[in-house]
This record gives structure tokens, sequence and C-alpha cells, in this order.
């Protein structure tokens, strides 16, 4: 595993996640590679970004009167397969 240098491949975050998670969470960033070139970062997220996702509804469907809860809303779309 090549962690030492806060990089690991996509191979070591599928066996080692755990171990990769605990490095972010004590505030490193680690670069994952696939098939040798870096595709993504693993950052801590710091309580100052951290965003509150209990709104009931953002972004296009901000302004549904039917995503009062989206939880439900959901669960409504499923009825009919589940």
């Amino acid at each position: 595993m090549y962690i030492s240098d806060m990089k690991a491949s996509a191979l070591d975050l599928r066996y080692h996640t755990r171990e990769l998670l605990e490095r972010v969470q004590s505030g490193e960033s680690v670069d994952i590679s696939h098939r040798g070139k870096s595709v993504a970062r693993l950052v801590p997220i710091l309580q100052s970004q951290s965003q509150d996702y209990t709104l009931p509804a953002f972004g296009m469907w901000a302004d549904r009167s039917d995503m009062e809860d989206p939880s439900d809303f959901v669960r409504n779309l499923r009825k009919s397969r589940f």
C-alpha cells in the first residue's frame, strides 16, 4: 500500500478504506489514482464547511410543493415497485 506520501490506488481504497478514512479524519488528504493517474482526492470536511442537508429541497426542486419531505416523496415513488 502506498499511503506514506498520501497517495493510494483505487485498489488500496477498496481494501483499506477504513485506514484511509482514519487518515482523512486526522486531517490529512489522500490522492486516489486509477491506472497511474490521479482521479480523486479525499479531504477532511471542516466543521465550518459542513452543510445541513435537512432542508426540505434544494437546487432545481426547491420551489416544488410536493417536496416538503424528500424521504416521503421518494418512498411514494417506490410504492408501486416494492
